[in-house]
């Protein structure tokens, strides 16, 4: 029997009906059309599924959609609208996405919303992270092309612009 659910999805309400079995990264894309966030390994390994729940990265192949119930969720299409995002030139995008275009962090697109998200969360702790805390920081999203350095870069770069600096 399916269970009414509420929860806000990148700042808009959205309220329906999932059955509890229904993983989060399911009703995302399935009811709500929101297919930025990418199924990938669908056992939690990958991160290529990876939203913000309450501020916090989850892997939302792991998280039933009941379980988001009265919760704030940000997906890829919301980061633009995150504090520091925007009006910066490069067609509204938040530093971490205009850090992976600068800087090259990206190739086939397919894990770059779960390690933007991540490095989002990271960013919003650590507002200057060295290079081993954002390496530690993205572990958990695999990456097939880029070999890693370049989205540590885009990080570094967001960090950077955040804090003011170039």
């Amino acid at each position: 029997m399916p269970s009414e659910i509420q929860f806000r999805v990148n700042g808009k309400l959205h309220q329906g009906s999932a059955e509890p079995r229904m993983l989060l990264v399911h009703y995302l894309r399935d009811a709500l059309g929101l297919t930025g966030t990418h199924i990938g390994c669908e056992t939690s390994i990958c991160g290529a599924c990876t939203v913000l729940v309450d501020g916090k990265a989850v892997k939302s192949c792991t998280m039933l959609a009941v379980q988001a119930d009265s919760a704030e969720v940000t997906t890829i299409e919301g980061v633009a609208s995150l504090p520091h995002g925007g009006g910066n030139g490069h067609g509204g995008l938040h530093p971490v996405q205009e850090g992976f275009w600068e800087k090259h962090g990206l190739q086939c697109g397919f894990c770059t919303p779960g390690m933007i998200l991540s490095a989002v969360q990271l960013l919003s702790t650590n507002p200057q992270p060295g290079e081993g805390e954002i390496r530690h920081a993205i572990a958990g999203n695999l990456c097939r092309c880029t070999g890693y350095q370049h989205i540590v870069e885009a990080v570094r770069y967001a960090s950077r612009k955040m804090a003011g600096k170039r």
